[in-house]
């Protein structure tokens, strides 16, 4: 018995459906990180994402009257999205986004896609989301990659236009992660359709958390086709299959409602029992049945690397611009609390997070925008710009403390953190995600041997024990490359290379190398010692996953830093940079000594630790004076800040509006409030019981002039503006949000 016919035996087979999941989409720069080779030179000649004059257009004009119209408050404390609302996006096609022109839509790019839903969401997430699903996976993007040309012809410029509103239902009260396990099915059989007998499929489902269902008009349907009565096949289980069917066809259930959180946007049901549906219906046509799965992974690979981290990156920068002008805003014991150490900690982080959070969502975009459809990239992105995104939120709300709980249209943060919940959850819970498919597809799709392996380990063909063996030879060379190169790198660090042309870089992409080489021997030593167990090992391996993230998003801060960051920026950038990208490093040291503690094989353990000589962590701290340098340059209003806030759109009488005011006239009296506070040590003038009074004592003992004494009182009115929050009657009627009524009060 040969070594493949015994680890036949030993392995387990790999399904059909598994298969086709870990063949979906493409590989990019994961693969040199796996294989502990990083490409820089691949990463720095990526074009540069820019945004046409039609793309910028649409932001200025479309988005921005979008985002005039919308008041999230009075959505979320209403029942439906306003009908102005739909008809405007519907007008100014919005679910048409990826749709070709040929068919009437507007062809952008994967980074203005990105960039559009981001900025919607910084405003609404509820809006976001319903731009959002039509540009995402669903019937659009199906019907251009799999439709047939008459199903192209005729569906996609209803959708471009709004004639049509799409959903897709995949998810099942019994399937939901396991997507591949939908208990909803077609059976093959006669009926009539438009009043002739026709072959088709009788379908039974039972569909939930679907959005846009409540309102659509055209359902994309994912079920298992079976031919009991062999009409088209001998096999009688033919494969999951996708259709798309009109929401007035008989039979088809739509309406019902979810309340995801709160946040109002069309969430539901749909049903169907023993609904007869024409061949004609399925997208792609009869020749199409069987390959649902293999589209929906295909298109999934790349619609996850847009919105849900579009989102995320959107979370970051209310964060950041909220608790930013908050910290320089608001005082206590007589200073502002931006400049507490507890407080500053915070804000670095949210700063520094929120320059990767922008890293990782220009690189993803722009990957997607070079054709490619990478896969594993695009988990990656999903899961950590959406873990990140909470994270972030979570420290805003704790420095805005009693203000970031209190509801109401001031409130830039709580339907953000009611809502953060949502994209965690969507197309793949993040559990699964992290645990099952970052590392577990990484590993089949990057080694460079691995998979002809599997397939040829499960081979009936002659000859197959010839090109076992000459695989597993690659294979031992490659594995025993990685560990000299792992060991040189451990012994003589010096010898790790180095391209960038800026100085500050270097350190960082050294140790991405580094670290990337470790991690190649350590995934092939689990290979080889746990085997098949390794896909149960899911610790084990969401660790080793985090390694190929975290690296990644190292990846994405320098390419961000080199390409984004303007020369003349640079220096004030610095500190945002150090901080992403010692952070990332840092996380991906841990992760790679959480795996060797709980490695199970201790010989194994050793012999890793021996190759790699990695006893202790060597990465670069983020240090006290690296947290008190960002968190004074997130309080400064520089050029960095600005481009790390985009997304964020001021509008009028908006929370944002009211704190940025109050944020930039503070910075215009900081050299007269020094004087105040100079004036109050020396006991020149005594304090008042308000401010107001302290500063007509000022006047009073001419130490500010009447022009800076009119100065002070209007910074003190946004001050006490942006300090406030909404108060409502006792039957919960928000009170006048008027700000020029509010401010003539205060004053």
């Amino acid at each position: 018995m040969s070594l493949r016919t015994t680890l036949r035996k030993v392995l387990p087979t790999i399904s059909t459906t598994e298969q086709e999941a870990l063949d979906a989409g493409d590989v990019w720069l994961e693969t040199g990180i796996y294989q502990g080779k990083p490409d820089f030179n691949g990463l720095r000649s990526i074009p540069v994402a820019k945004l046409t004059y039609e793309e910028q257009a649409f932001l200025d004009g479309p988005v921005a009257e979008l985002i005039d119209m919308i008041d999230d408050f009075e959505i979320q404390n209403s029942i439906h999205l306003p009908e102005k609302i739909l008809n405007f996006l519907k007008k100014e096609r919005f679910f048409s986004l990826i749709i070709p022109k040929a068919y009437g839509g507007r062809e952008f790019s994967p980074y203005a896609n990105s960039t559009i839903v981001g900025t919607i969401s910084t405003k609404s997430s509820g809006v976001a989301v319903t731009v959002m699903v039509p540009n995402s996976l669903g019937p659009g993007e199906l019907l251009m990659h799999y439709g047939t040309d008459e199903q192209r012809a005729f569906w996609l410029p209803r959708l471009a236009d709004g004639t049509d509103i799409p959903c897709f239902a995949l998810t099942s009260p019994e399937a939901g992660s396991d997507a591949g396990g939908i208990p909803d099915e077609g059976l093959v059989t006669m009926g009539e359709y438009q009043g002739k007998q026709v072959l088709g499929l009788e379908v039974t489902w039972d569909k939930r958390y679907i959005t846009l269902a409540p309102i659509a008009t055209v359902l994309g349907l994912a079920f298992k086709v079976k031919d009991p009565q062999n009409l088209l096949s001998s096999d009688q289980n033919l494969g999951i299959t996708c259709a798309l069917i009109p929401h007035d066809h008989q039979g088809v259930e739509l309406g019902n409602r979810h309340k995801p959180m709160g946040v109002n946007f069309y969430n539901g049901t749909t049903r169907g029992d023993k609904v007869f549906i024409p061949m004609e219906f399925i997208i792609g046509g009869q020749s199409n049945i069987g390959n649902g799965w293999k589209m929906l992974v295909s298109c999934l690979g790349a619609g996850r690397g847009i919105s849900l981290p579009a989102m995320g990156a959107s979370t970051a920068q209310v964060s950041f611009k909220s608790a930013a002008e908050y910290c320089a805003v608001r005082e206590q014991f007589g200073l502002s609390i931006g400049q507490f150490e507890g407080i500053q900690e915070k804000l670095a982080d949210i700063a520094g997070k929120a320059f990767l959070q922008e890293s990782m969502r220009v690189l993803t975009t722009e990957g997607l925008g070079m054709g490619l459809k990478p896969a594993i990239v695009t988990a990656i992105a999903k899961y950590h710009m959406t873990e990140i995104g909470r994270d972030v939120l979570n420290s805003a709300m704790d420095i805005q403390a009693g203000k970031a709980i209190q509801c109401g249209p001031q409130n830039t943060l709580a339907q953000g953190y009611i809502a953060q919940p949502i994209g965690i959850t969507v197309e793949g819970a993040n559990i699964l995600t992290r645990n099952l498919m970052i590392f577990g597809q990484g590993v089949m799709r990057c080694h460079p041997y691995l998979q002809n392996m599997v397939e040829t380990i499960h081979s009936e063909n002659k000859g197959s024990d010839k090109k076992f063996n000459k695989i597993l030879l690659n294979t031992v060379g490659y594995s025993v490359s990685n560990s000299l190169r792992a060991f040189s790198l451990g012994l003589m660090p010096f010898m790790a290379s180095a391209n960038s042309n800026f100085a500050e870089v270097r350190p960082y992409e050294k140790a991405i190398n580094k670290l990337a080489s470790k991690l190649a021997v350590y995934a092939d030593f689990s290979l080889l010692v746990l085997g098949g167990k390794l896909k149960q090992a899911e610790m084990l391996s969401a660790r080793l996953g985090d390694v190929m993230s975290y690296l990644y998003a190292a990846m994405a801060s320098i390419r961000y830093y080199e390409q984004k960051v303007a020369n003349q920026d640079k220096e004030q950038a610095k500190s945002y940079f150090h901080y992403a990208t010692r952070w990332s490093l840092l996380q991906a040291e841990q992760a790679l000594f959480k795996f060797l503690d709980n490695f199970p094989s201790k010989v194994t353990k050793h012999a890793m630790k021996l190759l790699t000589l990695t006893y202790n962590e060597k990465m670069p701290k983020i240090s006290d004076d690296l947290i008190r340098e960002l968190a004074k340059q997130a309080q400064l209003d520089t050029q960095i800040k600005k481009q790390l806030t985009h997304l964020v759109k001021v509008t009028p009488n908006s929370g944002h509006e009211i704190n940025e005011n109050a944020y930039k006239a503070k910075l215009e009296c900081l050299d007269l409030l020094t004087k105040i506070k100079k004036g109050l040590r020396g006991k020149v003038f005594k304090s008042g019981i308000r401010f107001p009074d302290t500063l007509n004592n000022a006047f009073t003992a001419n130490i500010i002039t009447a022009d800076e004494l009119k100065k002070l009182l209007d910074y003190n009115i946004k001050r006490e503006l942006a300090i406030r929050v909404d108060e409502f009657d006792f039957d919960m009627n928000l009170l006048n949000t008027d700000t020029t009524e509010i401010k003539r009060k205060i004053a």
